[in-house]
């Protein structure tokens, strides 16, 4: 059995109705890829629901290196967000008939981590992985939907960023392939041009986009996460637009625009 770490964010998670066109393609991607042998988690984001959860309750939204900035409070917020997204996400896939499970980092101990400090304060860094309970689920013929709450040492809420956590997950998993799918269709040597998309990268190529600052705000924990990961024995890591159609197919098949990184 082949295994694949799925993580869909960003807007690609606009729409959690089970109607939504990316969730309906997603599930039929995900039961073809079932089908031939191949055992997939997906880990979810929540920034847009997380950040109007937030404005709703007067919360200001705060980033630092691309990560939210997550204060006692808002860690309560940022769990209540991610908690309603996992139960959509799973209510749409399975009503696309991907039999799904949902389930947080909390979860059998999925994630444990240690708060990045300040000025992050509830949020972690790449969590360690327990990886029963995905197993458990694959066994039972289930596609797990992770949330990326963890815990730390003395059990309180994390909120670990979503990239990093599957990243994390695929290392554990010994899972050859990570696909990012998010909003973005390919990472740019420059950000601001277009022209200047990249199809293939190297870590080392990853590095030096990351310090010179090419790879900043959202696209940074995207790309330490695809270091994580590799470090960790993945093969490659793709990044793909999941708005698109059948992305997860797409990006897999290098059908739409995707960026491959290896070592």
């Amino acid at each position: 059995m082949t295994r694949l770490v799925v993580k869909l964010g960003g807007h690609a998670l606009d729409s959690l109705s089970p109607r939504s066109a990316v969730l309906v393609d997603l599930a039929r991607d995900v039961q073809d890829l079932r089908a031939v042998g191949t055992d997939v988690v997906l880990v979810h984001g929540g920034g847009p629901q997380i950040a109007e959860l937030l404005a709703s309750v007067g919360v200001a939204s705060r980033f630092q290196d691309g990560l939210r900035v997550t204060d006692p409070l808002s860690m309560e917020y940022v769990a209540m967000a991610l908690s309603r997204v996992n139960l959509h996400l799973c209510a749409a896939l399975n009503q696309a008939g991907l039999a799904s499970a949902g389930l947080s980092g909390v979860d059998a101990g999925l994630f444990s981590a240690t708060s990045l400090g300040s000025p992050w304060d509830r949020a972690g860094g790449a969590p360690k992985v327990r990886c029963e309970v995905v197993a458990a689920l694959w066994a039972a013929g289930l596609t797990p939907i992770v949330s990326s709450v963890a815990v730390d040492e003395r059990g309180e809420l994390l909120n670990c960023n979503a990239d990093a956590a599957a990243g994390a997950l695929a290392a554990a998993l010994g899972a050859p392939t990570l696909v990012l799918l998010s909003d973005i269709d390919q990472l740019r040597s420059d950000p601001d041009d277009e022209a200047s998309a990249l199809a293939l990268v190297t870590s080392a190529q990853v590095r030096d986009l990351i310090s010179s600052g090419a790879a900043r705000e959202g696209m940074r924990p995207k790309m330490i996460a695809a270091l994580d990961a590799l470090a960790g024995g993945a093969q490659r890591i793709l990044m793909a637009n999941g708005t698109r159609p059948h992305a997860l197919r797409g990006a897999l098949e290098a059908s739409i625009p995707t960026t491959e990184v290896v070592q």
